[in-house]
């Protein structure tokens, strides 16, 4: 009797999961200039990741999983999210308490590019713990930012940071 009821639980969980997460995501072209080749490959990365494992789920509709289009309007930063009944919901958000944590960042990162062209091992895995401490503040103000309307885990927070540095690249 235990292992129907642990079954029955596991598939109910399996299905929740199925539901709470992202199944297709996109930049707005549109909203970045250009990118370098390191750039790039974080951006497939981060997509690459998230569609792998995420949890996202809309606080108000339980109505997943999601497909998400992320761009940048001005100062604000958008989230379209398109729910599997298509329905559209749009969560927007200033993207001003991002900025100082996005730009210091990218300054980090250039120094981490840099760095792994010929600094030591000591002086790369230095900065590459400062970009870490950095991307992961970041993460946690998406996350805080969001928490009202979207939940999503740490890991999923900081993947999507990383698109939201994606966007903020211009020319």
């Amino acid at each position: 009797m235990n292992d129907s009821k642990d079954a029955t639980r596991a598939a109910e969980e399996n299905a929740v999961a199925a539901a709470e997460r992202l199944a297709a995501i996109e930049l707005d072209e549109r909203s970045i200039a250009r990118w370098s080749p390191e750039i790039e490959h974080e951006r497939n990365v981060a997509i690459f990741d998230l569609l792998e494992e995420n949890r996202f789920s809309l606080v108000e509709s339980a109505c997943g999983p999601y497909r998400l289009e992320l761009s940048l309007r001005d100062a604000t930063l958008v989230l379209a999210i398109t729910n599997v009944r298509e329905e559209l919901v749009e969560v927007t958000l200033s993207a001003r308490p991002l900025r100082r944590v996005v730009k210091d960042y990218f300054l980090i990162c250039e120094s981490y590019f840099g760095a792994i062209r010929g600094a030591s091992p000591a002086r790369i895995e230095a900065i590459d713990m400062a970009r870490r401490g950095l991307h992961n503040e970041g993460a946690e103000l998406l996350r805080d930012a969001l928490g009202e309307r979207i939940a999503v885990d740490s890991n999923t927070a900081r993947r999507l940071f990383t698109l939201v540095c994606v966007l903020h690249l211009r020319g």
